[in-house]
């Protein structure tokens, strides 16, 4: 499985969306299911998905899909 298709499934996991929702366009509080809860079980996800520990400031940046991408990659994870 792709690094991409993996951060889709963790948006999909954490966010309680259907497994064929498209996810690479949400934003944060776009979508009624991400609120500030939500977010963090987000960030959770992410973390043991990709086994990284997410600063405060890339916590409280990650706003959306593409953002959590480009998180990832100041982690080393390449999302392709």
């Amino acid at each position: 499985m792709s690094e991409l298709q993996r951060l889709r499934d963790a948006f999909r996991t954490a966010l309680d969306l259907p497994a064929d929702a498209p996810v690479d366009d949400l934003r944060y509080q776009d979508n009624e299911k991400w609120d500030s809860l939500a977010h963090m079980s987000l960030v959770a996800a992410i973390e043991d998905e990709f086994s990284v520990m997410i600063d405060t400031d890339d916590v409280i940046n990650m706003s959306s899909f593409d953002e959590a991408v480009r998180i990832l990659g100041k982690y080393g994870v390449d999302v392709k």
